[in-house]
């Protein structure tokens, strides 16, 4: 696996920095504040927001500028949208075709994810999202659609720009419905395909409220 490059170093900080908050959503982004921030040359810093653009993290408009990607209500409910059309079919893909090292994986991430329950005073919500995310990605790892997985990928990077906005302005790790993620899983070991759909899409429902509740202020 090749080196990681300057850019994509450049890339990762900056993009980091938007989750937790240091850069605000819709916050104009200077190259020359950037160099200084970052201790870089303006070249990778230029390439760098160009790459965040690709993944929707910030905006940038030749000749005006870059900025950090807007919040907005419409933008989260067109998300659940298009969660609401493909995880169904993924889910399904992935029940029927799951063997037992995918099980094992799911069974792994929903148990990383379920100590937290009990733990939660020795994680951050930095911790709590990167489990959160294996957990989805495990669910639906067996799934054979790979243009849809793809695309469930990007609408998980989305989903997670508003899962830390929601954090930075007061959404408590206790927020996580372990439950309800056990109780996933158990239906998807079972083979309950219709109840395993059914309670997932529940559950992203539940999530894409409380992201709402917390982006409606600023939208």
């Amino acid at each position: 696996m090749p080196s990681p490059t300057l850019t994509d170093k450049v890339a990762k900080m900056i993009r980091q920095d938007i989750l937790v908050g240091k850069f605000e959503p819709s916050e104009k982004l200077v190259v020359a504040d950037l160099k200084k921030r970052y201790e870089v040359g303006a070249s990778p810093i230029r390439e760098a927001l160009v790459q965040l653009s690709w993944s929707k993290f910030v905006v940038v408009e030749p000749q005006k500028g870059c900025w950090v990607a807007p919040i907005s209500t419409s933008e989260l409910a067109d998300l659940h949208e298009s969660l609401c059309v493909i995880t169904p079919v993924l889910l399904k893909q992935a029940i029927a075709h799951g063997d037992e090292s995918w099980e094992l994986e799911l069974l792994t991430a929903y148990h990383k994810l379920s100590r937290l329950k009990s733990m939660q005073e020795e994680y951050d919500w930095v911790e709590w999202q990167d489990r959160l995310r294996n957990f989805h990605e495990s669910l639906l790892k067996a799934a054979t659609s790979t243009t849809m997985l793809s695309f469930f990928a990007d609408l998980l990077n989305q989903i997670q720009r508003y899962r830390f906005h929601a954090i930075n302005n007061g959404l408590s790790i206790n927020t996580i419905d372990v439950d309800e993620c056990e109780s996933i899983v158990k239906c998807v070991l079972a083979k309950d395909t219709e109840n395993a759909v059914i309670k997932y899409n529940r559950y992203l429902s539940n999530m894409i409220l409380q992201l709402d509740q917390a982006v409606s202020p600023a939208a």
